[in-house]
């Protein structure tokens, strides 16, 4: 969860850093802080609360100017969220100091080890223990990337570390396990980070650093080792994005530009996958065409909303390939016993590519012999990297902790593997699959149609800033949309939101329909199955017998469901399978709007963090 820079070179390390850390904000808000080599020693300074906190302790409290350091800002997990147990954390003489994200799983025995060995511990935190080893085992070796080599090997659990040495002042050493943590190489300095996005205003030269490895910075190179001390072969690769596209560009909020730029994230996402013979192509494959025609079953795993992505997939992959498909949360997947073998496809949707839970589920499935293709928002993170195939969506950079146009790309991706898996599969022809690819490209259009008919949305949402309680109604495609507007309302407002199978309202839910309740019913094309559109219809009746207050999307032209809408927020008509593009974004803008008006923090709601890397 937690947000990592380190920096060595000829700048101000703590400009570098603290700029780092303020496009890092959203991976962990609950405390920042950051240490400096200067002048033979080791300064450090940390607060509870947002980054904003530690800004002002350092212009009380100004620390000496120094060009090596790091930086953390955190989501909490162990201790509570304190100026002491803010990192970085120091050894007891003050010369070590440590950031890290993840979980040290066997930190309570070291930390009684180094207790009895007379080690003074002042936090609740697993990271310090590790200070304390590095402390231990620089006395010994003088090096702290062999300190660091050494400490990892006695670590369990998913971890990345980024630390300085006094004694060092020119060098900041990294480790990572199953966590996220990626290279940046300028000219005479490098870089840290959990995220590209720390400095990416600084260079676009990157390094994949792979898993069990410890890394090296100094200003004139770059040192990549396994934990066993081994040089370890990596990749670099070139961000294709700048410092702009992670600027506010005039919004209040990141989550107002994000929405906004969704026209252009779907159109980036379908550039290019046509090749010259007219076939659809995926960017990285290691999977065969043999091997796919023999797949035999398909498991998407992912959480939060690319579960939903996922649910989705489901409707299209199955109608155009008539393969069976399952789909799972990762954080359930591997410990229910799942039945997986090498004609089982595992589908991976991660914006991060550093999701924990998905990423075990995915080693999982890959120890049964299965096949994983990813779906992924990042360029050289981990799950990409450990899987057999992958289509890259970009979007660009989404700081808003709450996904909103990689949400949409993930779709656009699902629609893509699905008619390339029908494609190789011979269940769709290729002037089918260019109707649909070109049915996927007049999206982009449409959902900018949406974008400029949304006053009456925020408006309504205004509105509705007294309830305590808003559900979502939809069938078909439109069920996994209605459980993606109650999430956003979740995490957004802080209010009680459900979705719903709109058929399922009569056995259960519609106990929970009351006078004035917000309920927003997301209903089908009356062209197509147009069984569930009449359905949907008698459910808005049902409910608003009952004195709900209805509030529908609906397609243009759909005039069945106006006299039963005391709100009516129409979207541009589309293919059944493609609504979902289209129908999400009025949902997006509601939960915006209406936490806005409710006071809340839009980009960086209370107890989340935008990548979740540890399960």
């Amino acid at each position: 969860m937690c947000g990592i820079v380190g920096y060595v070179g000829p700048q101000s390390a703590l400009d570098v850093v603290v700029a780092g850390l303020k496009r890092l904000e959203y991976r962990g808000y609950d405390s920042a802080g950051v240490a400096v080599l200067a002048d033979g020693g080791l300064a450090a300074a940390k607060k509870a609360g947002k980054l904003v906190n530690l800004e002002k302790e350092l212009v009380d409290r100004p620390l000496p100017a120094g060009t090596t350091g790091l930086g953390h800002t955190r989501w909490a997990t162990h201790g509570a969220p304190t100026d002491v147990n803010a990192h970085p954390h120091l050894d007891n003489a003050g010369r070590v100091a440590v950031v890290h994200n993840g979980i040290i799983e066997n930190f309570a025995l070291l930390r009684a080890e180094l207790a009895e060995r007379g080690h003074v511990l002042a936090s609740d935190t697993d990271t310090e223990v590790v200070a304390h080893l590095l402390a231990e085992e620089f006395a010994v070796t003088a090096d702290l990337a062999e300190a660091m080599r050494l400490v990892c090997r006695r670590l369990d659990g998913a971890f990345t570390l980024v630390a300085v040495h006094a004694d060092e002042p020119d060098v900041v050493v990294g480790a990572r396990r199953n966590s996220p943590l990626v290279v940046g190489v300028g000219e005479g300095e490098a870089f840290l980070a959990s995220d590209v996005a720390a400095f990416i205003a600084h260079t676009r030269s990157a390094i994949e650093l792979g898993q069990d490895q410890v890394v090296e910075l100094r200003r004139d190179g770059v040192t990549v080792t396994g934990f066993d001390g081994r040089p370890a072969d990596v990749r670099s690769y070139h961000v294709d994005w700048d410092a702009s596209a992670a600027e506010k560009g005039g919004y209040d909020y990141f989550m107002l530009k994000e929405i906004a730029e969704q026209p252009k994230a779907v159109a980036d996402t379908l550039l290019g996958r046509i090749d010259a013979s007219g076939s659809l192509r995926l960017d990285e494959l290691r999977i065969s065409a043999a091997e796919l025609r023999e797949v035999d079953k398909i498991v998407v795993v992912a959480c939060g909303t690319a579960f939903h992505a996922g649910m989705i997939a489901k409707y299209a992959i199955e109608h155009w390939t008539r393969i069976p498909c399952e789909v799972e949360l990762a954080s359930e997947f591997r410990y229910r016993d799942p039945i997986l073998d090498p004609r089982t496809l595992v589908i991976a949707i991660s914006q991060s590519g550093e999701t924990m839970d998905t990423l075990m589920a995915l080693r999982h499935a890959r120890e049964q012999g299965s096949k994983v293709l990813a779906i992924c928002n990042t360029n050289g993170s981990t799950i990409p990297r450990e899987s057999d195939a992958v289509l890259y969506t970009h979007a660009g950079p989404e700081v808003a902790v709450a996904s909103t146009k990689a949400f949409l790309t993930q779709l656009v991706a699902c629609y893509l593997v699905a008619l390339y898996l029908g494609q190789v599969r011979g269940t769709k022809w290729g002037d089918e699959i260019h109707v649909v690819i070109r049915d996927l490209s007049q999206i982009s259009r449409a959902v900018e149609r949406v974008l400029g008919t949304m006053e009456p949305v925020r408006k309504l949402a205004r509105s509705l800033a007294d309830k305590n309680t808003v559900l979502f109604l939809g069938r078909h495609v439109g069920y996994p949309v209605a459980l993606e507007g109650a999430l956003k309302l979740k995490e957004l407002a802080y209010m009680h939101a459900e979705g719903f199978a709109a058929g399922e309202l009569k056995h259960g839910p519609i106990a929970l329909i009351e006078e004035d309740l917000p309920v927003v019913v997301v209903a089908p094309s009356p062209r197509a199955r147009s069984v569930l559109h009449d359905k949907i219809v008698s459910n808005i009746q049902e409910i608003r017998a009952r004195g709900a207050r209805t509030i529908v999307i609906a397609e243009e032209g759909d005039e069945a469901v106006a006299p039963y809408a005391d709100h009516l927020i129409r979207i541009p008509a589309t293919p059944t399978l493609l609504q979902p593009l289209v129908a999400t974004v009025p949902l997006q803008v509601f939960a915006c709007e209406l936490a806005t008006a409710r006071g809340n923090e839009v980009d960086q709601p209370r107890n989340l963090a935008k990548s979740v890397t540890v399960e």
